[in-house]
């Protein structure tokens, strides 16, 4: 399943919830320099989905704070997880 996320690098606290523009936001921890918040927001997304990191890789926007992931599990659990996790509170 493809998912669009918003990478908020930097923040306080590493966290997933809330949208923007409908994309998934992901705040991070990492400074944005050598893939680092990139990394984050693919190990952060996958523990708040209950998968392995290995089934989370990014498909698109590896320096750019819209990224597009291919999260790989079960279709249906995904799916309520992501509608979860975008009606949550939004990251400060």
């Amino acid at each position: 399943m493809r998912v669009t996320l918003w990478v908020r690098p930097g923040s306080g606290r590493s966290a997933v919830g809330g949208d923007r523009l409908g994309s998934l936001i992901v705040r991070v921890r990492a400074a944005p320099e050598g893939g680092k918040a990139t990394e984050e927001a693919l190990a952060v997304l996958a523990a708040a989905c209950g998968v392995r990191r290995n089934q989370v890789s990014l498909v698109s926007g590896r320096s750019s704070r819209t990224k597009v992931v291919e999260v790989n599990g079960d279709a249906d659990h995904l799916t309520a997880r992501l509608v979860e996790l975008r009606n949550g509170p939004a990251p400060d």
